[in-house]
């Protein structure tokens, strides 16, 4: 507790000030729409079924068996198992408590790289970025970790990464846990806690308290994990203003460097276990503001810098420092201090990008074995971008993480001219700017800090895929 009081004196008020935000009620009411959360562009609904092998392959080629300048790749790994079903979960999981599946797709997914690795003439590259997601990738254990960090070193060089990360579930780890990490070169973990109170996780099927939760930050930081993240969910059955303003504060109180405060996006018709959600004890669209507000407070006040969307962070983080200095990035991890370099996924449903194209894998393991088995790499879909969606995709990193354009700068970089480009995106604009959540200006646009909560509403603007069906159920709200 000593030491976190001592963190907090290290606060900087100027930089608080510089990232001060406005939370305009009102005007969040008014501009509610759904729309997507840009880790990518053209966006994973996007990608389709003509994308091959041989387009993989092409690819593949283009990039790693020519002269490869930039030396930096990211890795994403996908392990797709937990022991218990979250009924809020959205993600890619696999519920079981049988080993042996695990063993299987472990030997799986060296089989995979292996693949990669043959098709790139066995060169061993750089990585800067690794991230294990699922599904619970610490459901894998101890030893399963070192032989995945194993095999992943047999084919890569870690010795430059600057991230290792994994997301925990506190429920089935500990300080030795923590520790092996460690040991094995992670620096950065996440672990989900959504709510703390009782009868909203007996309700959504995650039991976990506050203990479990605490222990693993506090063992992260005796091991010298350098970020540590939380997730939290606003809008699961049965919160209230006052239970979830609990939950801020045990948050705040564990201090962990980063907190995502995410929107429960509930879609029954596209994820089963959402079914299993009473819909009548779901808060209301105006509690779940009441709930939203009184977080951004909460979280400000106690130090939180207002990143992007619903990203906190200590002004002593890196996200936070790459925030001030301009240097922030979003890829599919959310926002980031790197560079959507080429990013290479392994396991059922990852998505990787490589040169110019997005892929990803099927999503399912009898899916996934077969192609394996056959020699295959086990892609499902994916899309090559034109020359347009490149464009787009560089505007709407922009706005996305530097909450602003200039005009001349994309002008310059792709030999266009952006008023005639974007004629129409521009009408638009006139449009937000009128409502305050951007400034807009004859060589530029700005984003208001009561625009920065609704910075996808500006984003979609440039989307051309999705001008006819903004309102589509397919993507979550904006706030």
């Amino acid at each position: 507790m000593l030491q976190t009081q001592v963190l907090k004196t290290k606060i900087s008020e100027t930089h608080m000030l510089k990232n001060k935000i406005i939370f305009d009620r009102e005007l969040i009411e008014k501009c509610q729409i759904n729309a997507p959360r840009y880790t990518s562009y053209p966006t994973a609904d996007r990608f389709n079924f003509e994308f091959n092998l041989d387009t993989q392959n092409t690819q593949l080629c283009n990039v790693f068996n020519q002269t490869y300048n930039n030396d930096s790749v990211s890795l994403y790994i996908h392990i797709p198992f937990c022991n218990t079903l979250c009924l809020f979960c959205g993600c890619n999981k696999i519920i079981t408590n049988n080993r042996q599946n695990i063993t299987t797709y472990l030997e799986y997914l060296d089989r995979e790289i292996k693949l990669y690795n043959k098709l790139i003439n066995n060169k061993k590259l750089n990585v800067v970025q690794l991230h294990f997601g699922g599904g619970s990738p610490s459901w894998l254990s101890k030893d399963e970790i070192n032989q995945v960090m194993h095999i992943i070193k047999q084919y890569f060089n870690l010795d430059n990464a600057k991230e290792i990360a994994m997301e925990i579930d506190p429920r089935h780890c500990d300080e030795g846990y923590i520790q092996n990490l460690q040991a094995n070169g992670f620096n950065r973990i996440s672990i989900g806690v959504q709510d703390f109170n009782p009868e909203v996780q007996k309700a959504v099927n995650r039991i976990q308290s506050y203990e479990e939760s605490n222990n693993i930050l506090e063992a992260a930081r005796k091991y010298g994990i350098k970020s540590t993240n939380v997730d939290l969910i606003y809008g699961l059955p049965l919160q209230n203003l006052e239970t979830f303003s609990s939950t801020i504060d045990k948050t705040i109180q564990m201090y962990p460097d980063r907190i995502a405060l995410f929107n429960y996006a509930h879609i029954p018709a596209l994820l089963m276990p959402q079914t299993r959600i009473k819909e009548d004890q779901l808060p209301s669209g105006a509690e779940k503001l009441d709930i939203l507000q009184m977080s951004v407070e909460k979280l400000t006040n106690a130090g939180y810098v207002f990143i992007g969307m619903d990203h906190f962070a200590l002004p002593s983080d890196d996200l936070a420092i790459a925030l001030a200095d301009g240097t922030i990035e979003r890829n599919f991890q959310g926002y980031s201090t790197f560079a959507d370099t080429n990013m290479l996924s392994f396991g059922v449903s990852s998505i990787g990008f490589i040169g110019n194209s997005y892929y990803q894998n099927v999503k399912d393991l009898q899916s996934y074995y077969l192609h394996i088995n056959n020699g295959q790499l086990p892609i499902l879909r994916g899309v090559t971008l034109t020359d347009d969606d490149i464009i787009r995709r560089f505007v709407i990193k922009q706005i996305m993480c530097k909450f602003c354009l200039n005009f001349s700068q994309i002008e310059n970089k792709f030999n266009i001219n952006f008023s005639q480009y974007f004629d129409l995106e521009l009408l638009q604009l006139q449009e937000l700017e009128n409502l305050g959540l951007i400034d807009l200006f004859s060589d530029s646009v700005t984003v208001t800090p009561k625009g920065r909560f609704l910075i996808r509403n500006v984003a979609v603007v440039f989307d051309k895929y999705i001008r006819n069906i903004v309102g589509n159920a397919r993507y979550s709200k904006v706030v």
